[in-house]
């Protein structure tokens, strides 16, 4: 590596032209240029490296922003360019362009041609190994385009800490065919929509590096250069490109990857010490770029229109804030031993010169010390001492640069004998070791000087504790003096209290009996009505008891009458007759049919009266039951509420003994501690009066005084203590009687539901009685009529045997010789009724059949549907995988011819054989790659330039 070097981001700004949607639209053109580095946009002046009107060219604008980076790319440092702006602002086009259209192309594939060019022309005994990469940010994953099977690479730190993207493809290349062919390949791969304001919107950030290291096969000096080219997708606002669905998703991730950008320049801008890289992919493969080891050229493209006005101011701002970071170049050279020779001397001198001034420094600091004064003449010159290390400086470079590069060549190629091969090996060996030894020591040095500082840190975290400690302490202190005088006050709060308890617990003693009270009135209420249900049943009971009755006299007088009309039949004994009695029959079915529907409408009528007394009677009896069920759950609530209260007073109880218990035991030391101090303050003064006799006498009375005050405590402690003795046995009473009446609270839950079962379950009956009782009514009624109507009808029939009698005997005459005739017909007709009967029982059969084969089939349907659901998915997911077969097969196929041709190409077209005395590609040979020759690629500057001017 050379030494580092400080240098800009430089920023181009470049307006496109207004485009067709924008001109039918009428929109105006915003952006006024002053020179070639301002443009003024609503009165405000932006300035850049330098600003691109609208009508700048292709080649104009590459030669300007571009160009010069190939140099130094090729030289050995490494480079960036990258397009910003929002959607639809020229980035692509500028980036890109139309890639195989000389006029239309972008800088990416200019700067292709440009490099192979510049190696070209250069000197022969360098050696180029030229490697691509393409890949894309998608929704926030890294896709290597030119393998689309790697669709979630991650980034890591290579041993320098430089971010690369860990198993990206790298082609080797060794034309411009092979790198356009390479950029065809991705741009196919990467991700495009069409938005309101842009018909090809990309849809991800994408990413071209190129590779190029270099080596001088005569001086043994390798160089290598990373061209970063990044075409950034564009920010957008949903409402302007009518973003839905996975666009929305993309323009979401777009929009967050480039605000993780700006942050990261915002922190650069404004010197933070946190960068925020690793919020974005993006800005983490851009690291380097960003405030790091490139030389990064930012393309920020702008709308002209005036309805992006917002959109393009922010996007000059963005790149106002980013002109102002400084990245950190230097050279990426992989140095020989001779050169690291000459560094080593130079570093060498440079440490003889400081040590020099620190050992005149140290003398003069003693002198001062031991109270000497130092002349001016003797004094240390600090400029003087900045000039001589300048100086060596300026020597050691000059010497780097007077260096002719052949004589470096001739030295290597002198031949050494042994001896002097061994003395310039031992002393490299010894140069070598010295480094080491004064790496150990700077290395020792440090770490002692860190452990010291961990010491003195140590020792600042003891003494910051110890403060800590003593300001808790004295805290604490005053918190229990503070708390010693609350806890007066607290013991007769607790006193208060505890008398407040014993009312409230007599009251809710007294609210508790009246319930109970309560309870025992609902539980008689319960029982009268019980008793009223049992006499309703027994009423049920006789009803049915008569019902069953007039059901067996219905039944008799039936089949008496049954029996009468069987008499008839038999009494006219022929065929007449038998005609006769069957419309009798008739007759008096149609009399039984109206009896039946007279029975049924006064039936139904006693029943729409019945029905309306029972609703009546059951919504009073479910209005009185409600009644009883709230306020039971009233007393249900009010128990548990003193349930709940009697044990918080319990609780608070037993908290304000034991305060108690400890607040007596403190006033009790206290006091006894005041007593002592009193009588040692009182024998003090006693004893200076020099009355030691009265001081006895009275230290014999505070000792009485003690005395007494300990049994007056004493006292008082034993009559507190009974108390709490009386009021914790009140307190058991008041549980043990607590328990009783939730016990028989229970009981008493239980009886009501059971009552309140038994109650339902005489109700239903007690319906179902009234009903059955109706019917009875109306049955009597029925009865009383039919037995009416019956006799009218046996007097009718009466009068009807006589003339039935009458009529028959004629007819008998005259039908006794049409029976006959008749006999032979009724024999054929009965043989054909047998032969149709036996007809429709086969067919029954096979109908029973036909019924139970389709109730089968029936059952079988949904299984033949699930089989046949089960082979069109299996037919679809064969059709999928057939088709991704396909078409892989189809992309391996297309990779294969592109390898195919590839090697044709390298085999039998070498390109650039004609070109002799230039550099050399060196294309490294891959697996599955033939051997052959290597190719010699050389071309004169001359051609060069005549190739060019045609």
């Amino acid at each position: 590596m050379a030494d580092p070097a400080e240098t800009t981001i430089k920023v181009m700004c470049r307006f496109r032209p207004l485009n067709s949607a924008e001109v039918a639209r009428g929109d105006q053109y915003i952006p006024k240029f002053k020179g070639e580095d301002c443009v003024v946009i609503g009165g405000k002046p932006y300035y850049f490296d330098r600003v691109f009107q609208s009508n700048t060219t292709q080649v104009q604008f590459y030669n300007a922003v571009a160009l010069k980076i190939v140099k130094d790319v090729l030289e050995g440092y490494n480079g960036t360019i990258f397009a910003y702006g929002q959607t639809s602002s020229g980035k692509t086009h500028t980036m890109e362009g139309k890639l195989h259209d000389p006029e239309m192309m972008g800088i990416i594939p200019r700067i292709v041609q440009d490099i192979f060019n510049y190696i070209y022309s250069m000197d022969e005994n360098l050696e180029f190994h030229i490697k691509v990469s393409y890949f894309e940010i998608y929704l926030d994953r890294i896709k290597d385009l030119l393998d689309v099977s790697k669709t979630n690479l991650s980034v890591h730190e290579d041993k320098n800490r430089v971010p690369y993207v860990k198993g990206c493809t790298e082609r080797f290349v060794c034309s411009p065919e092979e790198v356009m062919e390479a950029i065809d390949e991705g741009k196919s791969n990467r991700h495009v929509a069409v938005t309101n304001m842009n018909e090809h919107s990309s849809r991800s950030h994408s990413i071209f590096l190129i590779n190029i290291k270099q080596e001088n096969s005569q001086m043994e000096q390798k160089l290598s250069g990373k061209l970063y080219l990044v075409d950034l997708a564009g920010s957008e606002k949903v409402g302007k490109t009518g973003a839905e669905g996975t666009v929305l998703d993309e323009a979401k991730m777009i929009n967050k990857s480039l605000s993780a950008l700006g942050n990261v320049i915002s922190a650069l801008a404004e010197g933070s010490t946190y960068v925020p890289y690793r919020d974005s992919k993006m800005t983490r493969i851009l690291q380097d770029s960003l405030g790091g080891n490139c030389r990064t050229t930012m393309v920020i493209c702008c709308s002209p229109s005036a309805f992006n006005d917002a959109e393009t101011r922010s996007t000059l701002l963005f790149g106002q804030r980013a002109k102002t970071i400084k990245n950190t170049v230097c050279l990426n050279v992989e140095l020989t031993a001779e050169q690291w020779k000459s560094k080593w001397e130079k570093e060498k001198e440079k440490n003889k010169t400081l040590r020099n001034t620190v050992t005149w420094l140290e003398t003069e600091l003693n002198r001062w010390r031991n109270g000497e004064s130092v002349p001016v003449e003797e004094q240390f010159d600090k400029e003087k001492a900045k000039a001589e290390v300048q100086a060596l400086d300026s020597v050691h470079n000059n010497d780097a640069k007077t260096a002719p590069t052949p004589a470096l060549g001739a030295v290597l190629g002198v031949k050494l004998n042994d001896a002097e091969k061994e003395k310039y090996e031992s002393e490299v060996a010894k140069f070598y070791k010295m480094l080491d030894d004064k790496d150990d020591e700077i290395n020792q040095q440090s770490q002692l000087a860190e452990k010291l500082k961990e010491q003195m840190l140590d020792q600042e975290e003891l003494l910051a504790s110890s403060r800590r400690d003593h300001d808790t302490l004295q805290t604490e202190l005053n918190r229990l003096l503070s708390e010693n005088e609350a806890s007066k006050e607290e013991v007769k709060e607790v006193l208060q209290a505890l008398e407040e308890l014993a009312v409230n617990y007599d009251q809710k003693s007294q609210e508790v009996e009246n319930k109970t009270k309560e309870f025992e009135a609902l539980s008689e209420e319960l029982n009268q009505k019980s008793s009223s249900l049992a006499s309703i049943d027994s009423e049920l009971q006789k009803l049915k008891e008569m019902t069953n009755h007039q059901k067996k006299r219905v039944t008799e007088m039936m089949s008496s009458l049954l029996k009468d009309l069987a008499e008839i039949g038999i009494a006219t004994g022929s065929n007449d007759i038998k005609q006769q009695e069957s419309s009798g029959v008739i007759d008096e079915e149609f009399t039984v049919a109206r009896l039946y529907i007279s029975k049924m409408k006064s039936e139904v009528k006693t029943m729409v009266k019945r029905s309306k007394q029972l609703e009546s009677s059951q919504a009073d009896t479910t209005q009185k039951l409600d009644e009883n069920e709230r306020e039971l759950t009233a007393c249900q609530l009010r128990i548990s509420q003193h349930e709940a209260k009697i044990k918080s007073l319990t609780e608070c109880l037993q908290n304000a003994e034991q305060k108690k218990r400890q607040l007596e035991e403190n006033v009790d030391s206290l006091s006894e501690e005041m007593v002592r101090i009193k009588a040692q303050e009182k024998v003090n003064a006693m004893e200076k009066e020099n009355e030691i006799q009265s001081a006895n006498e009275v230290k014999e009375a505070v000792e009485k005084q003690i005395l007494s005050h300990r049994e007056a405590h004493q006292k008082q402690i034993s009559s507190l203590r009974d108390e709490l003795d009386s009021k914790d046995k009140l307190i058991t009473e008041l549980q043990d009687l607590n328990q009783q009446i939730m016990l028989e609270q229970e009981r008493l839950k239980m009886e009501h539901e059971k009552l309140k079962a038994t109650d339902q379950e005489k109700s239903r009956q007690l319906e179902e009685l009234t009903v059955m009782q109706d019917r009875r009514e109306q049955a009597r009624q029925d009865l009383k009529g039919l037995e009416e109507t019956v006799a009218r009808e046996l007097q009718t029939l009466h009068n009807l045997r006589r003339l039935f009698v009458q009529h028959l005997s004629s007819r008998l005459k005259k039908n006794a010789q049409k029976d006959m005739d008749d006999t032979e017909s009724i024999v054929a007709q009965k043989q054909k009724i047998c032969f149709l009967e036996n007809n429709l029982e086969q067919l029954s059969k096979v109908h029973k059949q036909l019924v139970r084969e389709n109730a089968d089939l029936r059952c079988e349907i949904p299984k033949m549907e699930k089989r046949l659901r089960a082979t069109a998915e299996r037919v679809k997911a064969l059709e999928g995988a057939l088709k991704e077969a396909k078409e892989s097969a189809a992309l391996e196929k297309k990779r294969y011819q592109q390898e195919v041709e590839r090697i044709k190409d390298a085999a039998v077209k070498p390109k650039n054989m004609g070109r002799r005395g230039s550099a050399q590609i060196a294309k490294p040979i891959r697996p599955g790659q033939l051997p052959g020759a290597p190719i010699n690629l050389s071309f004169n500057r001359s051609n060069l330039i005549q190739h060019n001017q045609h």
